[in-house]
């Protein structure tokens, strides 16, 4: 269970102000919500998926000290990734918004091709180097459609008037305060 929550609380910061919620806001002015959130879960749940086993290849080649260390070095990193920000390109908002395919389909390929790589990956590698595999991936799952769902609220309803900034502060110091955690908790051991 522990790993549900940590994961759903770290994913969910980490996509907070990503290009997936740019995305997901795009899609939601030209499609209804529902489908685009659909598109979301099927995507998300598959990318996780693979993250997750990833990561337990990791987890089980690797020592414990050395993940951690790394996995607090790489929280830092997704704090300077998230202060830098992401944008939706002009090419891609386009894109979203000419798609005439099912909803579904044109959300979950989008979003798929979208993720890997991306930070929300591979902050669930990194967690499944060190929790279960099964509350990971569900927990990474549900804070993405969670922050993507909020997005699609928040963006059909504010439209572009979001205060950017400040949720990438926030996600930003999140990070930085996850990976000082994760640097100090081998000194302590």
């Amino acid at each position: 269970m522990e790993a549900f929550w940590i994961s759903l609380a770290v994913i969910f910061v980490a996509e907070l102000g990503d290009k997936s919620q740019l995305m997901a806001m795009t899609f939601a002015t030209r499609f209804k919500p529902w489908p685009v959130l659909a598109g979301i879960t099927l995507a998300t749940a598959v990318v996780h998926l693979v993250s997750v086993g990833l990561g337990r290849l990791a987890g089980d080649l690797i020592p414990t000290t050395a993940i951690t260390i790394v996995a607090g070095i790489a929280f830092l990193g997704f704090a300077v990734w998230t202060l830098r920000g992401d944008e939706l390109t002009e090419e891609e908002s386009q894109k979203a918004q000419r798609t005439t395919r099912s909803a579904i389909i044109a959300v979950t390929v989008a979003f798929f091709l979208a993720e890997l790589g991306d930070k929300t990956m591979l902050a669930t590698i990194t967690l499944a180097t060190q929790h279960g595999w099964f509350g990971t991936w569900l927990g990474s799952t549900v804070g993405m459609v969670a922050a993507d769902a909020l997005a699609i609220a928040v963006g059909r309803m504010l439209g572009k008037h979001l205060p950017e900034k400040i949720i990438r502060y926030g996600a930003a110091a999140a990070f930085a305060i996850f990976g000082v955690i994760l640097l100090v908790e081998p000194l302590l051991t």
